[in-house]
């Protein structure tokens, strides 16, 4: 499945554009970072890329096809969105919510089947969590009810993934295991996946393409490494910033260490 934003602009009623003109592209097996200063709408993105609001201008589409001409049901069959990680305060079983994941392929009034429990099953033997499927939602920590949700989404067997900073607010551990299960999941399965990151450390370890937003509303889309360079983040964040390179047993890793806010020494 090819995803892409043609020009997409958006902005709340009232209020000044929080988004003007987006265009990006991701294809199957791709990572896609979406990074920005705080208020630069990286939550709303999201949520307008995949309709849960409208584009005031522009359009999404799947494979070409804009989103409005797709019945919603085959939408959320093909798109599986991950939010923010809460503290549930409902008492299901992970493997409860789980097979939540499959709603968009049971439709209304249909309990789910055998065959349900064991997309399920695999979704959670795929990130490593099978071993929680009778432990709480409420009871869990941040790290594994955050890998809950992904099992969740990938129970509905999607095309694309859309993560709602997956790692925020996670230890570090815990951090990398996020990282490394989306890219394993873009490399293994060719699932793209679209996540949204305050760390551009983070975006340069899996992402193959980089979208930047700025506050004023516009936008830098193309390849994580060219998009993410010390100039590009000052300008954005108003922060000054060394990219190193680190090669370690033959494997090259960037690192963004922020110097000082842009205007200060």
């Amino acid at each position: 499945m090819i995803f892409s934003v043609e020009e997409g602009s958006f902005g709340y009623r009232h209020g000044a554009r929080v988004l003007d003109a987006i265009s990006f592209t991701v294809e199957p097996g791709q990572v896609l970072a979406v990074l920005g200063p705080n208020g630069s709408g990286k939550t709303t993105l999201l949520k307008c890329m995949m309709g849960l609001l409208n584009w005031n201008r522009g359009l999404s589409l799947i494979d070409g096809t804009p989103l409005s001409r797709i019945h919603y049901r085959e939408v959320w069959q093909k798109i599986a969105y991950v939010p923010q990680a809460k503290n549930s305060v409902f008492s299901f079983t992970a493997e409860d919510m789980v097979v939540m994941g499959r709603s968009a392929h049971i439709g209304a009034f249909r309990q789910p089947g055998a065959a349900d429990y064991g997309h399920a099953r695999r979704a959670m033997e795929t990130v490593g969590i099978y071993h929680l499927r009778e432990k709480l939602c409420s009871e869990m920590s941040g790290g594994e009810l955050q890998m809950v949700l992904i099992a969740r989404a990938l129970a509905a067997q999607p095309s694309m993934l859309v993560l709602d900073e997956p790692e925020s607010n996670l230890d570090f551990r815990n951090q990398l295991v996020i990282l490394e299960t989306i890219e394993a999941l873009a490399r293994n399965q060719h699932i793209s996946c679209v996540f949204n990151t305050h760390y551009p450390s983070h975006a340069l370890k899996i992402a193959s393409h980089a979208l930047l937003l700025t506050r004023e509303g516009g936008s830098r889309f193309g390849p994580a490494w060219k998009i993410i360079n010390e100039e590009n983040m000052r300008r954005a964040f108003e922060v000054n910033v060394h990219i190193n390179e680190v090669r370690i047993e033959e494997k090259s890793y960037m690192s963004v260490l922020a110097l000082s806010a842009a205007g200060k020494t």
